[in-house]
């Protein structure tokens, strides 16, 4: 009976951490170029009895007696699948066409510097800065990266903005004068390895020397000849790839299987009840 807990106990362990995924998916299906997390479960080690040798009769089935130890969370994995895709005619919203390729912004690291995060957010802004230039922000208030990994700023006065399908912020004046400025943009090549930092936001991991990769084999930036490959539509921006059925799906097989496994434990316990009572 011991072992009817554990493995129950093992099982819904991991079943409240899918829980949390598809919550997490679920409050972010109105986020802006957000990617659902999908999670894949395996079988935990189990024993094998072969107390059939007497038993000569033809089965179906497996000989012998499989006792498992539950089921864990054996990959998490981010849907890659481009979102729907709303149309908002205004000249700052974008929407990459190419499933896999982010937009570069600079965000606190938590120790007083920076770092790039990547994320398919298109609605930009622009904010004064103390020197009188405008810079180039998201939503959030981060800013945008340009090809050398620097803020993007503008003079002010602006009268119009506009960005073509290169990925290039082309900056109208009333004087007839425009201005033009790159946003970075990367082409993630083995996307299964950035890590989720926050809502659209993901990052590259920190131990890339222990999985025998570096920063290009994960992700390429896409600079000189190669802005050819940016496929960007102006006045549109990408919506969640976020399947709400299929998600509220999950999440009542989910609860059902813990449900299951809670009721294991229950009817565990009470055989160790009637079996002390009979002692």
């Amino acid at each position: 009976m011991l072992r009817t807990m554990t493995t129950a106990t093992n099982t819904m362990s991991q079943l409240h951490s899918q829980l949390d995924t598809i919550g997490n998916n679920i409050a972010n299906s109105n986020t802006y170029g957000f990617k659902t997390t999908d999670v894949k479960f395996q079988e935990l080690l189990y024993q094998q009895f072969n107390n059939d040798k007497a038993d000569l009769s033809e089965r179906q089935s497996p000989t012998g007696i499989r006792y498992g130890s539950g089921a864990a969370i054996s990959q998490t994995t981010m849907n890659w699948k481009q979102g729907s895709l709303q149309s908002t005619d205004r000249n700052l919203d974008f929407a990459f066409q190419e499933p896999k390729q982010y937009l570069n912004i600079l965000m606190p690291d938590g120790e007083g510097g920076q770092q790039t995060a990547y994320t398919r957010q298109g609605a930009l802004y622009v904010s004064p800065t103390e020197n009188g230039q405008l810079m180039l922000v998201n939503g959030d208030g981060y800013p945008v990266a340009n090809a050398e990994g620097q803020a993007i700023l503008i003079p002010d006065n602006v009268s119009g903005f506009s960005l073509n399908e290169s990925g290039r912020l082309i900056v109208s004046y009333p004087d007839g004068s425009t201005v033009e400025r790159e946003l970075a943009v990367s082409v993630l090549q083995k996307p299964q390895l950035m890590e989720h930092l926050s809502n659209a936001y993901i990052v590259l991991p920190n131990n890339l020397d222990e999985l025998g990769v570096t920063q290009q084999d994960v992700l390429t930036d896409l600079q000189g000849e190669e802005r050819n490959e940016i496929s960007l539509v102006n006045g549109i921006l990408e919506l969640s790839n976020v399947d709400i059925s299929k998600e509220m799906t999950e999440l009542m097989t989910t609860q059902r299987s813990y449900q299951f496994s809670a009721r294991s434990i229950t009817i565990a316990d009470q055989m160790m009840g009637l079996i002390n009572g009979i002692r």
